[in-house]
């Protein structure tokens, strides 16, 4: 729960920190301006508010990394894809996507610190603890703070306490270990497709290689 603090923050803090130019610059997310990634970002922070008051009596029956699953690469053809540049330009000016951000993203952000890390919420037909959740949206959370600076050389990076964590949970997921010539960062990049491998890094990925790129979904 503590790294979900972390990440949320810090990406939070690299959303206040854009200039009137950096919204209409590309992100990581093929497609996306980095307005249209905080648009999604507004909608993940709804997601964390509806999960955590929507209990279950029931057993978990995912955990922080089971919660994700191995998807398609995304093509821009999703019609929630789709959606979201539409959303983000009805905001018109940026100002208003980012009071709206800091809005919804301050509360999800105190729901989480309020919460019980040991209760069981409900999401996609999922059932899991609270802290599974949390810990699941710490991926989401590096992962986009990626998309976000993708072309600001200047932006600050995710904590490295929370890449270490993203790593970690992206190795669980898909079943191996990333080479240790990796840093986390690249290997976070490079396995979901974010950043092309060069020949270096598919000669050590070696039979990873022919698995990539893999989306979470």
């Amino acid at each position: 729960m503590d790294l979900f603090s972390r990440s949320w923050t810090a990406l939070r803090a690299a959303v206040d920190e854009l200039s009137g130019q950096d919204w209409e610059r590309p992100s990581g997310c093929a497609g996306w301006l980095v307005r249209d990634l905080v648009c999604h970002l507004v909608i993940d922070a709804q997601d964390v508010l509806i999960t955590l008051v929507t209990p279950s009596e029931s057993e978990p029956t995912v955990d922080s990394a089971t919660y994700w699953d191995l998807v398609e690469p995304p093509t821009g053809e999703d019609p929630l894809d789709a959606l979201i540049p539409r959303l983000a330009a009805a905001y018109g000016e940026p100002r208003w996507l980012k009071f709206h951000f800091d809005d919804v993203g301050s509360a999800a952000g105190r729901a989480a610190e309020l919460a019980d890390a040991n209760a069981r919420v409900s999401t996609q037909d999922k059932v899991l603890t609270v802290g599974d959740f949390l810990a699941a949206y710490v991926m989401e959370w590096t992962l986009h703070h990626l998309d976000l600076i993708a072309h600001l050389p200047s932006a600050a990076e995710p904590p490295a306490e929370t890449l270490a964590a993203a790593r970690a949970s992206l190795e669980k997921i898909i079943g191996t270990p990333v080479p240790a010539s990796f840093s986390d960062a690249d290997a976070l990049l490079v396995v979901t497709g974010r950043r092309p491998p060069t020949d270096a890094d598919r000669a050590a990925l070696g039979g990873l290689a022919a698995r990539i790129p893999l989306a979470l979904g």
